[in-house]
């Protein structure tokens, strides 16, 4: 096929054969767990429940699997991909479900654009560490976009086995730290006051709690890649109770072992007091120096790991916007060889340069204002999100009666939807924190993300949904494209 019949080609459908295990790579990547225990539990540990921090990525965790479990329930009955957009849209209807795709995309975009920028400022510090030139963050920063469209162009399989190689890296050395910490028996003692209701309690909660919800950011992304999935049906369930297991019981214990090796008060002192410093100090403390060399290139692949994940999640957004008449329906081409969204790829490419170029404009810094403002702004995003999902999957199983399953299909959403909503309304409460501005700025980001919502609902209620492609199009099926000559 020639350049030019491939862009005159009608929308075709994603395609791939991955399995649990891919999948799972992909969305524990985003999540970044080395990122999350060199930034989130310095935080949560200085300014919210000290020592006891472990407790509250348990806490999440179950939260997170209530949700999973009618999140799960109702995969098989949404046959298509778009993850909370699908979902919405089959239980509340489709002008939200647009709305919610809208937000989505806000999200993950902001998700994306904070990790570019944090992780232009972290390779600058790694380069002139080792002896390097200094060069403006945003340099690195386009030179990674550059590889992330080249990977987000191609065949998916490909960027999951870069994830996978990059997590297990990340995922090691943090193990090696636990062994070790564990094996000697910390500096004063094992820690037990995660276990004590008295310290979990004290302090901070709302912050504590904040801290530990945002790290779980990006496992619920597991039915964006369902077209792409070898069995949708068994992978995308798998894949989703897979990941949030291995991401909840790595931080806890991780955190847990982190506190043990400084002291429950001397984690604290020193969490508060060098936040950015405090798992690199940790590891040289107990690994040696060049250990914390070794973790201050993989704190840098964990977040390119981060990007990348996150840009295939939000190019599948636009993807199933294009396949939906949300967006126009170019987006919902794919590529003849690859089998890959490319041209919703490019789009999301090209929104994350226009911010980060936005931002250089603007003179923002990459660390105190573009990573604080985006990751506060994708936290937020992410749990109305997923509030929205748990309402949706209660919903539809009340209206359809497909499933009539109690636990899966009430008990279990319904605690999900309330766990859910008390983060949410702490995350609100608290969002000024989060972001490290003002009220103003907190009251600005909500209403942006009130009127990204809103475009899309009112894009839904003007615009007809044209059905995907495919011949199981009326009930959101999807099939191969036909047989071309790759280019």
């Amino acid at each position: 096929m020639t350049l030019a019949s491939e862009k005159d080609a009608p929308p075709s459908n994603l395609t791939g054969s991955l399995g649990a295990g891919s999948i799972v790579f992909m969305v524990v990547a985003a999540a970044a767990p080395l990122t999350v225990i060199a930034g989130a539990v310095p935080l949560g540990i200085g300014a919210g429940n000290g020592a006891a921090f472990p407790a509250m990525f348990v806490l999440c965790a179950v939260v997170l699997g209530f949700f999973a479990v009618g999140f799960c329930a109702m995969s098989p009955h949404v046959p298509d991909a778009g993850a909370f957009f699908t979902y919405i849209r089959h239980g509340l209807g489709r002008p939200l479900g647009l709305g919610a795709a809208f937000l989505a995309l806000a999200t993950y975009a902001a998700v994306q654009a904070a990790v570019y920028g944090y992780v232009g400022a972290a390779i600058d510090e790694l380069v002139t560490g080792f002896g390097g030139p200094s060069v403006p963050w945003w340099v690195w920063t386009l030179i990674l976009m550059a590889i992330v469209a080249v990977l987000g162009y191609r065949r998916i399989e490909l960027s999951s086995r870069v994830l996978g190689v990059l997590l297990l890296a990340e995922i090691a050395i943090v193990v090696v730290l636990d062994v070790v910490v564990t094996a000697q028996g910390g500096a004063q003692g094992l820690s037990t006051a995660f276990l004590s209701p008295t310290q979990i309690s004290s302090g901070a909660v709302g912050i504590a709690i904040m801290f530990a919800i945002a790290s779980f950011i990006g496992f619920e992304a597991t039915a964006v890649f369902r077209d792409e999935a070898r069995d949708p049906e068994r992978t995308i369930p798998r894949a989703t109770y897979l990941a949030l297991a291995i991401v909840g019981v790595f931080y806890a214990i991780s955190t847990w072992a982190v506190v043990s090796a400084w002291g429950d008060d001397a984690a604290v002192a020193e969490a508060g007091a060098n936040p950015g410093t405090f798992l690199l100090t940790t590891v040289q403390n107990w690994l040696g120096p060049v250990a914390g060399h070794v973790v201050s290139v993989l704190l840098v692949t964990s977040i390119f790991a981060a990007i990348l994940s996150f840009h295939n999640v939000a190019a599948r957004y636009w993807y199933a916007l294009g396949n939906h008449g949300g967006m126009p329906s170019a987006l919902a081409r794919t590529h003849a060889r690859h089998g890959s969204p490319h041209a919703a790829s490019l789009a999301q490419t090209a929104l994350s340069f226009v911010i980060i170029a936005v931002c250089v404009v603007a003179g923002l810094d990459p660390v105190a204002e573009v990573f604080a403002w985006a990751a506060g702004t994708a936290t937020l995003g992410v749990l109305v999100l997923l509030v929205l999902t748990c309402l949706a999957v209660i919903v539809f199983f009340a209206r359809s009666g497909v499933d009539r399953r109690v636990w899966h299909t009430r008990i279990a959403p319904a605690l999900g939807f309330l766990g859910l909503a008390v983060c949410l309304v702490l995350t609100i409460a608290n969002f000024p924190a989060l972001i490290g501005g003002s009220t103003a700025l907190a009251l600005a980001i909500g209403g942006l993300l009130v009127l990204v919502t809103a475009v899309g609902i009112v894009l839904a209620l003007v615009r007809r949904e044209h059905a995907p492609v495919g011949p199981g199009a009326g009930e959101g099926l999807t099939a191969p494209p036909a047989a071309t000559t790759p280019v």
